[in-house]
Parts: C-alpha cells; sequence; structure tokens
C-alpha cells in the first residue's frame, strides 16, 4: 500500500509527549503514513498569528487533506482565537464523532455497559465567536443555529447509525427555552428521522439528557446536538467511562478531517512522563479507519484493550486492587507495541472491516430542502436596541414621539416586557433596553428606508441606538420570539 500523506502537530503541553507515543504505535503497527510535522498553538500564537497557525502549515493541511492533531494551549484573552474552532471552520469539519466506552472492571467507573457515540455539530452555535460589548453593563453573544447545517449534521448521524449497527438516536436540545434556535434543530432531526425508520429516535432536553448521561448512560446508544452542547455531553461521557484521558475524536468534512484527543494539553504534568496517550491513540485509530487503513487500525485498538485489560494503566485510571502497574507514558507505549497481535479476553475485541466513519457528502442537504421560492417574507417591524442607564419612565417619554409614523409596541429588558404594563418594581436596574417598533397598523409590512428614517430620529432625539433587529414574517409566521410576559 503506497503511504498515505497527514499532517502532524505535536502540539502544547503534554502533546509532544503523547504524540511521539502515538507515532512510536502507528510505525510499530506498519500503518502506511507519509508525516508532514507542522507547528501550531502557543508558540505560534506568540509569534503574532492570532489564529494560532501560520500560511505555511495551511498549506500543509490542504495537501495532506488529514490532520493528527495534539492538544494545544490558546492564550487566555488578548484577542487569540481558538485554534480548533479555526480550523474545523475553515476546512469545513462540521461534523465531530466521539465514541465512548466502557472499560469496566478494569478502569474504574460504575457504568460497565456504557457505549455510546456523540455526534456534535462543529461550525455553529455559541461557537462562532461572535461577540459584542453594547453598553457598560452588558454584553453579547450570538447564538447561531441554520436549518441547512442542522440538516447536515442530523443526516451524517443517522449515516453513521445505520453503517455501525447503531439502533438508537437521541436528539439533545434546549427548545422548551429557545424555541426558535433549539427548536429548528429539533424540528430538522424529526423531519430526517422519516428517512431512517430502522433507527429508533428520542428526545431529550440538554440539562435531564445531560443528568441521564451522567447517572444511566446505558439509556444511549448515539446521541446528535449542536456544538455547545455536544462539546460538554462528551467530556461528561468520558469522564464517566473512567477518565478524559481515554476518548478521541473525529472531526469530519466533506474533503478533510482531522483527530485528536478530547482533553486538554495539561501544562501541569507535561515532561513528567506521566500523561495518558490513549486519547490521541484512540483519535489515531479513527483516523486510520477513515483513511481505510482497517488493518493497523484493528491491531492497535486490540492491544490497547489488551494492556487495560491486564492492569498496566497510567496514572489517571490506575486504581489499587484492579491495576496491576502504574506506567509511565513511554512505558506505557512500549506495553501497547508489546501486545500488537494480541486481543482482549473479557473487553470486546474490535474488527474494522470497512469505513466505520461514513464519507461527509453522504449528508449533504437534499435539493430545495431550504431557500424554497415559495416563501414569503415579509418586514413587519424592528427591535432597536439603546443604551439607557436610568430608570423606564424617562426613556418612554423621550423616545415615543420620535417614533413618527412608527408605532413603539414595547420595551424589554434582558427578554422580559418592561413597558406597557409591566411591574416596573421586579425589574433589575440595567443600560440594555430593547424598543420594538412596527406599522402603526397592525400586521401591515414596513420599510427599511422606515428604519432608517426612525434612526435619524433617535439620533437627533439623543438616543444612543446599540444595535437593530428586524423582524420578519415567514409565510405569514413570526420570525422572532415573543418577549417574557408578552
Amino acid at each position: 500500500m503506497k503511504p498515505t500523506p497527514i499532517t502532524v502537530a505535536y502540539g502544547d503541553g503534554i502533546g509532544p509527549e503523547i504524540m511521539e507515543a502515538t507515532l512510536e504505535i502507528l510505525r510499530a503497527a506498519k500503518a502506511q503514513l507519509e508525516i508532514e510535522t507542522i507547528e501550531v498553538g502557543k508558540a505560534v500564537y506568540e509569534k503574532g498569528f492570532t489564529s494560532g497557525i501560520s500560511p505555511d502549515a495551511w498549506k500543509s493541511l490542504k495537501r495532506t487533506k488529514t490532520f493528527l492533531k495534539a492538544p494545544i494551549t490558546t492564550p487566555q484573552g488578548g484577542g487569540f482565537k481558538s485554534l480548533n474552532v479555526t480550523i474545523r471552520k475553515t476546512l469545513g469539519l462540521y461534523s465531530n464523532v466521539r465514541p465512548c466506552m466502557s472499560y469496566f472492571p478494569f478502569v474504574s467507573q460504575g457504568h460497565p455497559t456504557l457505549d455510546m457515540v456523540i455526534i456534535r455539530e462543529n461550525e455553529e452555535d455559541l461557537y462562532t465567536g461572535i461577540e459584542h460589548r453594547q453598553t457598560q453593563d452588558m454584553v453579547q453573544c450570538l447564538k447561531l443555529i441554520s436549518r441547512s447545517a442542522s440538516e447536515r449534521i442530523v443526516r451524517y448521524a443517522f449515516e453513521y447509525a445505520v453503517k455501525n449497527g447503531r439502533k438508537r438516536l437521541s436528539c439533545f436540545s434546549k427548545d422548551n427555552i429557545m424555541k426558535m434556535a433549539d427548536g429548528l434543530f429539533h424540528q430538522v432531526f424529526n423531519e430526517i428521522a422519516k428517512e431512517y425508520p430502522t433507527i429508533k429516535t428520542d428526545h431529550y432536553i440538554i440539562d435531564i439528557g445531560t443528568a441521564r448521561i451522567a447517572s444511566k448512560p446505558q439509556l444511549f446508544d448515539m446521541i446528535v446536538t449542536t456544538n455547545l452542547y455536544g462539546d460538554i455531553i462528551s467530556d461528561v461521557a468520558a469522564e464517566i467511562s473512567g477518565s478524559v484521558g481515554l476518548a478521541g475524536s473525529a472531526n469530519v468534512g466533506d474533503e478533510y478531517a482531522m483527530f485528536e484527543a478530547i482533553h486538554g494539553s495539561a501544562p501541569d504534568i507535561a515532561g513528567k512522563d506521566i500523561a495518558n496517550p490513549s486519547g490521541l491513540l484512540n483519535g489515531a485509530v479513527m483516523m486510520l479507519v477513515h483513511l481505510g487503513q482497517c488493518d493497523p487500525a484493528a491491531l492497535i485498538h486490540n492491544a490497547l484493550l489488551t494492556v487495560i485489560e491486564e492492569g498496566y494503566h497510567t496514572a489517571d485510571i490506575f486504581s489499587h486492587g484492579m491495576s496491576k502497574m502504574k506506567l509511565g507514558t513511554k512505558d506505557f507505549t512500549k506495553a501497547v507495541i508489546d501486545h500488537l497481535g494480541q486481543q482482549p479476553d473479557r473487553l470486546k475485541p474490535v474488527s474494522y472491516a470497512a469505513c466505520a466513519v461514513p464519507s461527509a457528502k453522504k449528508a449533504k442537504p437534499k435539493a430545495g430542502t431550504f431557500h424554497k421560492a415559495d416563501i414569503k417574507k415579509e418586514l413587519v417591524g424592528v427591535d432597536v436596541f439603546v443604551d439607557w442607564w436610568e430608570k423606564i419612565e424617562p426613556l418612554v417619554a423621550k423616545i415615543k414621539p420620535l417614533a413618527g409614523d412608527l408605532d413603539m409596541k414595547m420595551i424589554t429588558a434582558k427578554g422580559l416586557k418592561v413597558w406597557p404594563d409591566a411591574e416596573l418594581e421586579a425589574i433589575s436596574r440595567t443600560d440594555h433596553w430593547r424598543c420594538c417598533f412596527m406599522n402603526k397598523t397592525e400586521g401591515k409590512p414596513i420599510t427599511h428606508a422606515q428604519i432608517v428614517a426612525l434612526l435619524g430620529r433617535l439620533e437627533q432625539g439623543g438616543i444612543d441606538a446599540i444595535k437593530t433587529e428586524n423582524l420578519y414574517t415567514f409565510n405569514g409566521q413570526a420570525g422572532y420570539s415573543l418577549a417574557q410576559g408578552e
């Protein structure tokens, strides 16, 4: 087999140690790889690249299309952006796949039947990183959920379930509160589920769903969810399996893929030869399967299971009475290599007869599922957010006469209706108010020209309008939420 080119980054903290361990095992298993090395992370940030990656590194990634990455450190503050998020979005790695399984009883935990896969949307949600400071008191972070991306990740999850013999797919959202954003994700899930009648489905609100993962993970086979929720619950699932140090993940797109451990760079234990390389190694196994190198993938995975079963453990999973020997990173690596070709007796051996990570191209949304020509979109109002650090009565007195040919319907503070007809005594002090303007004739459209004119009047009247949000209907259905108390 001709070696497959891949790009490798050693990362920060424990990254270089666990990457060297992983590559040593890959070589011993005769994985056919041609490795290009790039530098990413802390050192690159310090050179002035705020994204943590240089143009030359991008060239390697675009050439090989496969990235094996050790954990990196993102500096706090200073405008530095998450490298992981940047890579995922730049390369279109919209699907994050995180298998999580029990190693019971060889790794101490209370869930012997835990075996789930979490599929997480990778490009949207709060991880777009669009934030603004709007007033002295208030900042905002935009949560973006699209129908197209929701359909793509949900269909990918169903395809994964079919390809890997999974029986149930659960959707996690918070659509009891975010009825439009999370509601859209849940709605798309229900629509696509009809195309996969052999897969059982259910839905959990994220808070109780997370609690169930922690207490009764055997309820779940596969989970699909949005970006932030997926990030949180995959760490919960990994932790209750025994250690986040055991879990790897795949980030898959139409052309590119990135493989990594789910844990961070752990600088506090860097250089001490105690880090567990299993998470990155499991990510590398997923990479081999993705590349079609199924034999070395199974060889490595079964050797790892055998080592864990025989009680050769790193410090994070070592347990007196169960573990046979506490090993450092280097000795653990040697133990895995020494067990290549062996299979576990009590843990379930693995085999990879075919690629277990489905092609992302199969998950593309069907033509015509969005941007439909028959949807009538009308501008019916505008929310104007204003900076005002006084009581609401003077604000109403000042802004209402400026409405002109529009009608000020409502004012809210932090989503709560505070004018008209509200118990003002219950309102906490704020400098961030949303003023809703609509046509004086209820239900009739307004124009952008009216909004521009309104903003001009507000400026002349000394009102600091910090943001606007246009209010639309789609086929007569409101494309905006009601206020609390409306």
